[in-house]
């Protein structure tokens, strides 16, 4: 579903541009609204949520899209955690479909979906990693990093149940937003990948906005 918001970035508490392949971590208020902007078209944002009061409840795909009864994100979506706890709503939406399926990208899956001389190229879960390392205070660790979301990445659902990496629905200027039901850690990583359409095999920065 397309929606426009009804936010001005003039009056964002928080602006934050992310270069392809570099991370994202900050706390979210419960209240505060996130949107994240593509800004060329076609990137991926693979993004993850923690309760800030206790890490080990996370976003759940299975609780998300069983108590939505729809694979994919768009507005009136309500992310919930592993405990069924609702952590965000989607509230804005000018895409207008989002991954829950198709994963992060990581040195390993790059190495079985491409070639072996695939390995060394920088995954998503390596920025994520690095975050963690990093920010070792949340007391979030490599086990934590579960199921994401992928934001304006494109994977549908083959006629046998497969999935498929698919050309990028998105376009410049496109972004969704979403309002936190509680305290969140909000980790996202711009996806780097460039063996797949999901970015067009261009990876190009992301814009963060938070309003209060």
């Amino acid at each position: 579903m397309i929606r426009e918001s009804n936010f001005e970035p003039r009056d964002a508490a928080t602006r934050e541009m992310v270069k392809a392949g570099d991370y994202w971590l900050k706390e979210l208020k419960a209240g505060q609204t996130l949107r994240i902007l593509d800004l060329e078209g076609n990137q991926a944002a693979d993004t993850l949520f923690y309760s800030a009061a206790d890490p080990s409840e996370r976003y759940s795909v299975m609780e998300t899209i069983r108590e939505q009864g729809n694979l994919y994100l768009t507005v009136g979506s309500q992310l919930r955690s592993n405990l069924n706890n609702v952590m965000l709503e989607i509230t804005a939406d000018t895409c207008g479909r989002h991954d829950t399926l198709g994963g992060a990208c990581a040195t390993e899956s790059n190495t079985v979906r491409y070639s072996l001389d695939k390995r060394c190229m920088h995954a998503c879960r390596d920025s994520w990693m690095l975050a963690l390392a990093e920010h070792d205070y949340l007391g979030i660790s490599k086990r934590d990093i579960t199921h994401n979301i992928n934001f304006f990445m494109n994977v549908p659902v083959t006629e046998c149940g497969g999935l498929t990496f698919a050309d990028g629905i998105s376009a410049p200027g496109k972004y969704v937003e979403m309002q936190a039901k509680m305290d969140v850690i909000v980790l996202i990583s711009n996806c780097p990948q460039l063996n797949n359409p999901c970015n067009a095999y261009n990876p190009t920065p992301i814009e963060l906005l938070i309003w209060n």
